[in-house]
């Protein structure tokens, strides 16, 4: 399971309807502990008492040895309350001399919900630990980081539907700003053609796209294609930031894996944790060889046709989704592109559309696809896939932003 489908796993997992905060916590430590996707075989939700200045344990699941009803940590006492606020997510050996005693030698925690002032530090509302081991415990970490984010997203879309109606007036201005970053669909760069298309859900959706011409390099066009998790305004206004901040790296002729290093950094510290960006980034260079260099941020994996020999393969993922964690690295790797060679990059809208009965269109589906329309213009290509997709979810179970870009080289 990728990272985007993990986080739409957990996100509906907690969309459902539920009386209480704790109710929904509850549900989703359930499914994550019985769930075979995951490594944990216990879980427990600990639950923030500042005037008691301790945290206490509301529930607990799973195969292990029950611990007290209602037991209670000191904030003072654990100093990983203050680390897990600040990095939201940590795997740590148990210090706890009781809890050790019931088996719990080494966990993961994440924090969701609210951060609440305490001291002259903030510390999580609600913290939820799993039983991890040595083995897992590097990939329990990057799924709780997921899990985390997807549970707090739920959270504050839930407390600001009690709060508030989107204003109409608004959200149309909101639209207007949208459409203006978002470049024309057709370009066309030396010998290759391009055509992107972006369609959101709602009024205004997280998905983005966009070229990027070097101010320095004739020879060279960048294009990026990305997908903000969340939905709606909040989801707009970081593709917003984060594309504006492609720009501007752009404009210092910074390479590909420094500008993803800095730009992570930034929406980590920018964005609440529940935030994060999936991205790919490819500059296409005019020559001979038409090489392209990428860098694949946790996003859905571009489909590359060759020609040559009409198959296509997947372009892998080359680091973590941006603003997830800080100071993360990201690997660059490189296709040769040459004519009538095509490269289609997309969102999770377009390969998990859903019909209803819940089939996903899938990337199989769109790589397959590709190549019925290899001899087309990468616009009659764009406007082909998507005319597909959007029969295949008419009636959709679910539906998210969809945004493909296609470039093709003709020469």
């Amino acid at each position: 399971m990728n990272q985007r489908q993990l986080y739409k796993t957990i996100e509906n997992i907690a969309s459902k309807h539920f009386d209480t905060i704790e109710d929904l916590l509850i549900h989703v430590v359930d499914q994550i502990v019985l769930s075979k996707d995951f490594h944990f075989t216990g879980g427990r939700i600990w639950k923030l008492s500042a005037n008691n200045k301790s945290y206490k344990l509301i529930y607990q699941t799973g195969n292990i040895d029950r611990i007290t009803d209602s037991y209670t940590i000191k904030i003072e006492d654990y100093p990983v309350f203050a680390q897990v606020a600040k990095y939201k997510t940590l795997t740590a050996e148990e210090t706890n001399k009781y809890l050790r005693k019931k088996g719990i030698l080494k966990y993961s925690l994440t924090g969701v919900g609210s951060k609440i002032k305490y001291k002259d530090y903030y510390l999580y509302e609600y913290l939820l630990a799993f039983n991890t081991d040595e083995k897992n415990g590097k990939y329990a970490f990057y799924q709780l980081s997921i899990i985390g984010s997807a549970v707090t997203s739920v959270l504050r879309r839930k407390k600001a539907e009690e709060k508030t109606k989107r204003l109409e007036k608004d959200l149309d201005k909101a639209r207007e700003i949208q459409e203006s970053i978002l470049p024309e669909h057709e370009f066309k760069f030396g010998n290759y053609e391009m055509y992107g298309v972006s369609l959101p859900e709602q009024i205004v959706g997280g998905d983005f796209f966009d070229y990027i011409e070097s101010n320095e390099e004739n020879d060279r066009i960048s294009v990026v294609i990305g997908d903000a998790a969340s939905k709606g305004i909040s989801a707009a206004i970081q593709a917003l930031y984060v594309s504006g901040a492609i720009r501007m790296g752009m404009s210092f002729q910074i390479k590909i894996s420094s500008l993803l290093r800095k730009i992570n950094n930034l929406v980590n510290r920018t964005f609440p944790y529940d935030r994060f960006v999936t991205l790919f980034f490819a500059d296409f260079l005019n020559n001979s060889n038409g090489l392209c260099v990428f860098a694949n941020a946790g996003h859905n994996n571009p489909i590359f046709y060759n020609s040559r020999e009409d198959s296509y393969e997947f372009l892998p993922v080359t680091g973590p989704a941006i603003g997830l964690s800080p100071n993360q690295s990201y690997q660059v790797e490189n296709i040769n592109m040459l004519k009538g060679d095509i490269l289609v990059m997309y969102t999770d809208g377009i390969s998990e559309a859903m019909n209803s009965d819940f089939e996903q269109y899938t990337e199989k589906r769109l790589a397959e696809n590709i190549k019925k329309f290899k001899d087309l213009s990468s616009k009659e290509i764009c406007l082909n896939l998507l005319q597909g997709v959007l029969e295949f979810s008419k009636n959709p179970a679910y539906s998210d932003d969809k945004t493909i870009v296609v470039v093709k080289r003709v020469n």
